[in-house]
């Protein structure tokens, strides 16, 4: 992390990452699509997600999550920075010259070389079907499906562990501390991924905020009762309710939003927390 003196109000508490890790500046022209913003509005033009709009113009980087060009080398170009996620990217090269994004996990340098398939060993970067890997190992990248592509722990500094393997069914230990039954034809990607100060991150001032695209958040308490369920009274009032609420009357913070019998519940052994 990289601190700053104090010589204005917001440079006090502002930190930004060193970007150490990071070998290339400049995306790959090939791997680039143009991604639009609307701004939390629908097909219809409704605001249907608050808070969104602006920010900096961005250029979304196709990933390889499914990783299937199986015993073929690659070799890493560079570590990139991607402004679509908080992990920062891997440029690969195969061997017949074809080039990929991959999410760069911990350890991962230059010139380093990952491949996946079946039988490959197990090293940051490598992936390879889940019942190749041995029981203890830290995954990251894990499919649901098998052939889908990664779904689960993507996200920076993160990684799941591999706990046990009983039949058609491996138990995986993802960060939230649920543990949940993957099959062992679902690929995953050996590793923790890099970038893993990326949550001491303080932006340090609104405009910040506003690069990322998300817009003032105003709280309900500040509101009249006709605006939200928190509004109202005179001076700072309580909220008045057993619990919060959202600004449309449903239970908020700590109110438990997953659907009832859900067809994956059977696939979760233990809940989170």
């Amino acid at each position: 992390m990289k601190h700053f003196r104090a010589y204005t109000p917001s440079r006090r508490n502002m930190t930004v990452s060193s970007f150490d890790e990071i070998t290339k500046k400049t995306p790959e022209k090939s791997l680039l699509e143009k991604k639009r913003k609307n701004a939390g509005r629908n097909s219809y033009g409704r605001i249907t997600v608050r808070h969104q709009g602006g920010g900096n113009r961005q250029k979304y980087r196709i990933i390889d999550f499914k990783r299937k060009k199986d015993d073929m080398p690659a070799t890493v170009l560079g570590i990139e920075y991607d402004p679509n996620r908080s992990s920062n990217i891997a440029l690969i090269q195969y061997e017949d010259g074809e080039k990929a994004y991959i999410l760069a996990p911990l350890g991962l340098k230059d010139g380093d070389k990952v491949i996946s398939g079946a039988k490959v060993d197990i090293k940051p970067g490598n992936c390879m079907p889940i019942e190749s890997i041995p029981v203890g190992t830290m995954i990251h990248n894990i499919e649901l499906n098998p052939g889908q592509g990664g779904k689960m722990v993507r996200a920076a500094g993160q990684e799941a562990q591999l706990m046990a393997k009983e039949g058609k069914y491996a138990h995986v230990r993802l960060p939230s501390g649920e543990m949940r039954l993957v099959s062992i034809s679902c690929r995953a990607t050996i590793g923790t991924i890099g970038n893993s100060d990326h949550e001491n991150v303080k932006l340090g001032k609104a405009g910040r905020k506003r690069h990322m695209g998300i817009r003032p958040t105003v709280r309900g308490s500040a509101m009249n009762p006709v605006d939200h369920p928190h509004g109202g009274g005179e001076g700072k009032a309580p909220v008045g309710r057993p619990g919060p609420l959202t600004p449309w009357g449903k239970p908020a913070l700590g109110y438990k939003t997953r659907e009832k019998h859900k067809s994956s519940d059977k696939f979760i052994v233990k809940r989170r927390k």
